[in-house]
């Protein structure tokens, strides 16, 4: 489900994957040349369309952590150079703008996991 209570639907779910296959091929292969940032050391854990799929949510994450902040400002700042090759790799009717946002997931699954190791002693 998504925040506002709708169901996901599969259409959105398989472009999102899409999306997120492509948005990870061109980090690894620093095709986007972005200023003061390693691509290569990006992870995208998710990409979430919105239902009229001109919208795409990617939830990204530096290795190891280190300056997640920074980078996710930089990967908005230069968020049309990403565009511009992300429309070579894939064809839509619209290319969906691209919001970066930093994963927070794995924070939050170590606090949970913490929380299980304190309540188990």
């Amino acid at each position: 489900m998504s925040s506002d209570g709708r169901q996901i639907s599969q259409r959105q779910l398989r472009v999102g994957e899409m999306v997120k296959q492509a948005l990870s091929m061109i980090f690894l292969k620093d095709e986007a040349k972005i200023p003061n940032i390693q691509t290569k050391e990006i992870t995208v854990t998710e990409v979430r369309m919105s239902p009229d799929l001109k919208t795409a949510k990617a939830f990204v994450l530096p290795l190891g952590g280190k300056n997640s902040e920074e980078i996710v400002k930089n990967l908005k700042d230069f968020s049309f150079l990403i565009r511009k090759v992300l429309s070579k790799k894939i064809t839509m009717k619209f290319l969906p703008k691209i919001l970066f946002v930093k994963d927070e997931s794995f924070d939050y699954a170590e606090k949970i996991e913490n929380l299980i190791k304190q309540a188990n002693k």
